[in-house]
């Protein structure tokens, strides 16, 4: 997710640095299955957030989002129409809603990123399809990366999944770098651009990949009765998943895959 614009200040990571990245990210991998379970038809969205909060509290690590920007939770849950940024709190998750819960942890300073987007229930088959879209065009689009690869490679890997669905890209909201800041250089949009034409993703980056994919519209709106929640503006459903990647010399290792997980290649 992004809250706001990155500052410029592209981080290299060393082997040592690196490590602590793969660390952050575990935990957070980690997070997200104990999680799991959770996710299901009767629970409301904010005790699903608790579950976060106190697993996060527990470990002795720190929800990012918690406060970040005036950010209200721990966790961002966006249920069908909601892009992004949803609030957790009294809504009753039910049968055939698709829900997207995305993570941070800061572990010694070092953040790890990630989202998923589970389906409750038996999903209808427009719902199952963005689900499957959203996630492909994210492994389509890390498979896709090299030591080098620009990031426009990543837009364009995207943009090859959603137009197979006809589904349309969100382009207001991008993936980032990231290390000891939440949200740093480099910027990663899901479509091509000049600007991600001439910026090149090279060994020692860290940085996600996470495709938000619309039903409809690609056109946003945010709600201003809290000023966080975005939702498509035609009320159609929308899709997410993330891994936080790191560029190594031999190619993008993705660092937040999980255990229990929909793993690469997997149909919903």
């Amino acid at each position: 997710m992004l809250f706001r614009k990155p500052k410029p200040n592209k981080l290299i990571l060393n082997e040592a640095e690196r490590n602590m990245m793969r660390r952050a990210c575990r935990f957070n991998s980690q997070l997200m299955d104990y999680m799991r379970p959770h996710v299901r038809a009767g629970v409301t969205t904010g005790e699903v957030d608790r579950v976060v909060y106190e697993y996060t509290i527990r470990h002795g690590h720190i929800p990012a989002s918690l406060g970040y920007q005036g950010f209200p939770k721990s966790t961002c849950i966006s249920v069908n129409d909601v892009i992004c940024h949803g609030i957790p709190g009294n809504y009753v998750l039910k049968d055939g809603d698709i829900v997207n819960v995305d993570t941070t942890t800061i572990v010694d300073g070092w953040y790890g990123d990630s989202s998923e987007t589970f389906i409750v229930g038996r999903p209808s088959e427009l719902a199952r399809k963005v689900v499957q879209c959203a996630f492909d065009a994210m492994w389509r689009a890390i498979l896709a990366l090299k030591p080098g690869s620009t990031v426009s490679e990543i837009g364009d890997a995207v943009v090859l999944e959603a137009e197979k669905y006809r589904f349309s890209i969100v382009r207001e909201f991008v993936g980032h770098g990231l290390g000891r800041r939440f949200h740093q250089e480099p910027s990663i949009p899901h479509f091509p651009t000049r600007a991600s034409q001439k910026v090149r993703l090279e060994p020692g980056m860290c940085f996600t990949v996470e495709p938000m994919i619309n039903s409809g519209t690609r056109y946003t709106v945010v709600d201003k009765t809290d000023n966080w929640t975005v939702r498509t503006r035609d009320g159609g459903l929308s899709a997410q998943f993330e891994h936080t990647v790191l560029m190594t010399e031999k190619g993008p290792e993705p660092m937040t895959i999980t255990r229990d997980g929909p793993q690469r290649g997997h149909k919903f």
